[in-house]
């Protein structure tokens, strides 16, 4: 009786150990499995974005999508500026003027006919041009000065000048002046004329002297003839002793020829 309850107890004994190991390998089962699972979704939550990287990726799009959208505009832009620097003045003055010693003035260091010119470019809002010569051989004397112009006229010369002219597609009117030489223009302004003849057709050319008693010397009808197509309207002549000892009358002059010019 005692080994065969000795024997029941063992076995019972036996069957708990059994019970026993059998639950906690199935709660270290239980266990492996929950941390397998966490670390699967951590992984899935690193791997996928989040809203805000998503928003910030969106907006990163967006904003390329922007500045690739505002290239062309700006091309457009620029394109545009170009255009709008012919929007300024469309109005030119070219003038030719010399300083020196002046029939009935003496020397004067601004010269008659760029005195002129300022006023009409004051009056305007007008571009200046001043044709000066690359060789400027012009004796400052005024006996010597008269025969250079002479030989230069019976020679049939073409001075060259420096620089280039402006562009004169920008401009509609364009006012042209210089000193009274031998009854006619200075053979340098026959260069800017000839040299510039197409761009001046189909403009309002506007003749204007500064001389000592030959008036405008036909200016205008050698301008029409030198730049056909062109529309040549009335000049101007201004004594140079007025240019530099009336100035308030010449400014007036010049005004009131403007005002009556329509252009």
């Amino acid at each position: 009786m005692v080994t065969e309850a000795w024997e029941d107890f063992n076995m019972s004994k036996n069957v708990k150990s059994l019970i026993c190991l059998i639950l906690s390998f199935g709660l270290i089962l239980s266990l492996s499995a929950c941390g397998n699972a966490g670390r699967s979704s951590e992984n899935q939550s690193s791997s996928a974005p989040s809203e805000e990287t998503s928003s910030q990726a969106a907006n990163a799009d967006d904003k390329t999508a922007s500045e690739q959208s505002n290239g062309p505009a700006n091309e457009t832009i620029a394109e545009d500026g170009d255009i709008s620097d012919s929007e300024g003045s469309r109005i030119l003055v070219v003038y030719f003027s010399r300083t020196g010693e002046q029939y009935t003035v003496g020397v004067i260091d601004h010269g008659n006919t760029a005195i002129v010119a300022e006023m009409i470019a004051q009056e305007t809002g007008a571009d200046l041009f001043e044709v000066l010569p690359v060789d400027d051989h012009y004796p400052m004397t005024y006996a010597e000065l008269t025969d250079v112009a002479k030989k230069e006229q019976n020679d049939k010369a073409r001075p060259a000048y420096a620089g280039e002219a402006p562009d004169i597609s920008h401009y509609d009117t364009i006012f042209i002046g210089a000193p009274v030489w031998w009854g006619d223009w200075p053979m340098i302004m026959y260069t800017f004329f000839e040299e510039n003849a197409e761009a001046l057709a189909g403009k309002n050319l506007v003749p204007f002297s500064t001389h000592e008693g030959s008036g405008l010397s036909g200016f205008d009808k050698k301008l029409s003839s030198a730049i056909p197509g062109s529309t040549v309207l009335k000049g101007l002549a201004i004594r140079g002793n007025d240019c530099q000892n009336k100035q308030d009358s010449v400014r007036e002059s010049v005004k009131n020829w403007i005002s009556g010019l329509e252009f």
